[in-house]
């Protein structure tokens, strides 16, 4: 059973390779009728290839450098014909980060001016110690943030995609982040005014 693409360019060649198959080729001419026994032949081309000075082995270096510029180029074409990687828009929306990034953004300040000298794994693995030992009332604000911005995201992938193009100066994200941010303080002041 074949795997992966037929279509894709053989691999590159190297020098010892292209060493290997003048051995079997001249192992072909003077025997041509004995069977190679690999594990020999191998054997034998490798002792041969160690003894070879630099000069000798120039040539094979040479072989190896046109074949790798045929692979390069091939490669290329290869990757063209089948679409190849497609450049992001920059003034596409950003996808906005999740409850648990959020709440990394506030605490890892926190962690690190009480942690000084801390590697940055070391921050990371604080922080998911701190996360999973919140309740779920105390992670539901970052996921509710976390909710709405979501919702930007896709308000704003939709006005995107009418429009071909997005209208944010600072970045989709950012901006959608500071909406929601906004947001969450007329409501608090609402909340808190009603309150008095």
């Amino acid at each position: 059973m074949a795997k992966g693409d037929p279509k894709k360019p053989k691999g590159k060649v190297s020098a010892y390779a292209f060493f290997a198959q003048t051995c079997r080729e001249e192992h072909k001419k003077k025997n041509p009728e004995v069977p190679v026994n690999f594990a020999e032949f191998s054997k034998k081309c490798s002792e041969r290839w160690k003894t070879k000075s630099g000069k000798e082995k120039s040539k094979f270096d040479g072989m190896a450098k046109v074949d790798k510029v045929r692979y390069d180029q091939e490669m290329k074409d290869y990757g063209a014909a089948k679409g190849g990687k497609k450049k992001k828009d920059p003034s596409a929306p950003k996808r906005p980060p999740s409850g648990f990034f959020l709440f990394c953004s506030e605490f890892r300040p926190k962690i690190k001016s009480t942690n000084s000298g801390i590697s940055i794994g070391d921050v990371a693995k604080k922080l998911g110690e701190t996360q999973n030992n919140l309740s779920d009332s105390e992670k539901q604000p970052y996921v509710n943030k976390a909710a709405k911005l979501t919702g930007r995201f896709e308000k704003d992938v939709a006005d995107y995609k009418s429009k071909g193009k997005f209208d944010g100066v600072k970045g989709p994200a950012k901006v959608a982040q500071k909406r929601v941010e906004e947001e969450d303080e007329e409501e608090e002041e609402e909340e808190g005014g009603g309150r008095v």
